[in-house]
């Protein structure tokens, strides 16, 4: 019997997409997607669809 590897999970924190609300039932929003939720939004994409989120997109570095 085969396993499947972990998958690595998206860290949104780290996406451009990612942001906070000031809402207390739904403190974690996706711009890309555009919706809020209770949960990080890439839980809420993989346990929708099954999928990793596609709009990924990591934070620019800032300049020093």
């Amino acid at each position: 019997m085969s396993q499947l590897p972990p998958r690595k999970r998206l860290d949104c924190r780290q996406c451009a997409h990612f942001y906070v609300t000031w809402e207390k039932a739904m403190p974690f929003g996706c711009r890309g997607h555009g919706f809020k939720s209770a949960q990080i939004p890439s839980q809420v994409v993989f346990s929708s669809s099954g999928l990793d989120c596609l709009l990924f997109q990591p934070k620019p570095v800032p300049r020093r």
